[in-house]
């Protein structure tokens, strides 16, 4: 049992180093921007391909919901406590290592548009595809993005359904059966 209680401490001190470099990662990258950059400013990173404009976004993912503040930051709040106990029950076994690693990085993404919402009321982006007119964004949502179609991955070709026993034996058994 012991052995077990070093594993999960690891797995939670591993996670949380994870998930705060990403973070950090995601919040210096936009100190930086906009210490060097204006509101609509842009630099040419590849001529008229790839370039950093600062934009101050008020809503979810290309533009939508906006100025919709305390609705993100409750449904983050909310996603997050689930998120972290999800986190939690998760086997210690090598094959749920994916599965980890994608809660990391879909929390990490999360939280880094939140601490945004909550100190600034908007979420600052800053990388724009210029020549296909991409929405521009940030690196927590291409954290987000990437966890996303890794869990989409995960779920339809890694892993079985009876993998998931752990989120059934956590629910019960008498939630997933209909009486009647």
């Amino acid at each position: 049992m012991k052995n077990n209680n070093k594993i999960d401490v690891f797995k939670y001190l591993l996670a949380t180093a994870v998930f705060l470099i990403l973070l950090l990662a995601d919040q210096i990258s936009k100190y930086l921007i906009v210490s060097r950059l204006d509101e609509g400013q842009e630099i040419n990173i590849i001529s008229n391909v790839f370039v950093l404009k600062y934009i101050k976004n008020f809503g979810a993912a290309f533009g939508i919901l906006q100025n919709k503040r305390l609705f993100f930051c409750i449904l983050t709040f909310l996603f997050m406590v689930l998120v972290i106990r999800f986190f939690c029950i998760i086997p210690s076994e090598k094959k749920y290592r994916p599965l980890r690693i994608t809660v990391i990085l879909l929390s990490s993404g999360a939280v880094g548009n939140f601490i945004d919402r909550l100190f600034l009321v908007y979420v600052r982006d800053f990388l724009y595809f210029k020549l296909i007119n991409f929405p521009i964004f940030n690196f927590a949502d291409i954290y987000v993005v990437v966890a996303a179609f890794l869990l989409m991955i995960l779920v339809l070709f890694y892993y079985k359904d009876e993998d998931f026993y752990f989120i059934k034996e956590f629910f019960g058994k008498n939630r997933f059966t209909s009486k009647g």
